[in-house]
């Protein structure tokens, strides 16, 4: 029985997350809970799993009798086995790093820790012995792939959808709608990371994932579009031989993955791959010029520092101007790559050095915006 911490459960991940929970409650048992706002829907959690402690954004005293604990705190409790990491956005930064550093398992869904301060994450982790388990659908992938595999891998092949508009005019897409936008073509997923997929920024943040989750540089991972969204990453050995890992798009499953390691459990409630039900599993390369975000993230993950905090900051700002319908799609790209040309990095070694360039990039973010 493990006990399970999820941050989050309100979201769509945290959602699932409990879903899985659900269909398993011989082998996961829910010791904490926080979430934002929602909390009709955090109430109802905590009568269902009856965690002893519970956190929203709101600050009650108590929720139905679970302990008011803050994420970073509850994350350390000494009967707390595995933290699930399904924030998005510097949200989930200190609560993972003190995890990490309290020796627990951490099941990371939010990749914007990784691509904000991948070098500093997986530093910690390695001092401490925590395993860190990806939750994302493609580096849940890799690692799944490279379990069992002794030499180092020749090359990650991370694959793409391609979202929404993969066969939209180019001259039409700038002027889509947040309704166009969400509706995604294979995944059911939060707001912000459906945007993210429907611009290709989800993608180029995943390259950076990759890079410092599996100690890989950047010129051995490759995106390739694949509009099924069945094979969901694959490997290249030494010798040349590629092994894929393959499902139906459902987040369910890496999140199963993660939260068992390192067994497999047998869950009824999950959907099986039916390869008749795919019968044509087909590859496309990536355009460039219809997902100009991906080609800037890349470039801020290289050059590294703190390039890649302000890449995700200015990111989720700029979404949430366009949710708001306070600025058009093709505004995305233009927010992020004028708040990255502004900036003067710096190292990005200390959470409060990432978070420092993270406050930076949301009030550029504004500013170029129009809002600041």
């Amino acid at each position: 029985m493990k006990n399970i911490v999820v941050l989050g459960s309100t979201g769509s991940i945290g959602t699932q997350t409990l879903d899985v929970v659900r269909a398993l409650p011989d082998d996961f048992r829910v010791a904490g809970l926080s979430a934002g706002r929602n909390l009709d829907l955090l109430a109802e959690q905590v009568a269902e799993f009856q965690p002893r402690m519970v956190w929203s954004e709101e600050g009650r005293d108590s929720v139905d009798g679970a302990a008011l604990v803050p994420p970073e705190e509850m994350v350390t409790e000494p009967d707390v086995d595995l933290v699930m990491v399904a924030t998005t956005g510097r949200a989930g930064l200190v609560p993972t790093l003190n995890a990490l550093r309290a020796g627990k398992a951490v099941a990371l869904s939010n990749k914007e820790v990784v691509v904000m301060a991948g070098e500093l994450v997986t530093r910690v982790a390695a001092e401490h012995g925590a395993p860190l388990l990806p939750v994302d659908s493609e580096p849940s992938a890799i690692w799944q792939c490279m379990r069992g595999e002794d030499e180092p891998v020749r090359r990650l092949i991370i694959t793409a959808s391609g979202g929404p508009f993969r066969t939209r005019r180019l001259e039409e897409i700038a002027g889509v709608t947040p309704a166009e936008a969400l509706v995604h073509p294979t995944w059911v997923m939060g707001r912000k990371i459906t945007i993210d997929s429907s611009t290709l920024m989800n993608k180029g943040f995943e390259v950076i994932e990759s890079r410092w989750l599996f100690d890989i540089p950047f010129d051995r991972i490759e995106v390739v579009v694949h509009p099924q969204s069945v094979i969901h990453s694959m490997i290249e050995c030494a010798d040349g031989s590629v092994k894929a890992q393959m499902g139906p798009p459902d987040m369910r499953l890496p999140i199963q993955a993660a939260l068992a390691w390192p067994a497999r459990l047998d869950n009824g409630k999950l959907p099986r791959y039916d390869p008749l039900a795919w019968p044509s599993l087909t590859f496309e390369p990536l355009d460039p010029a219809r997902y100009p975000c991906f080609a800037t993230a890349v470039q801020a993950g290289r050059r590294e520092q703190t390039y890649p905090a302000v890449l995700s900051a200015a990111d989720e700002e700029a979404v949430h101007y366009f949710l708001d319908g306070r600025i058009g799609f093709g505004d995305i790209h233009r927010v992020v790559e004028s708040v990255l040309d502004r900036h003067e990095p710096f190292d990005a070694s200390t959470p409060e050095a990432v978070l420092e360039a993270d406050r930076w990039a949301r009030r550029e973010a504004a500013a170029t915006a129009g809002f600041g």
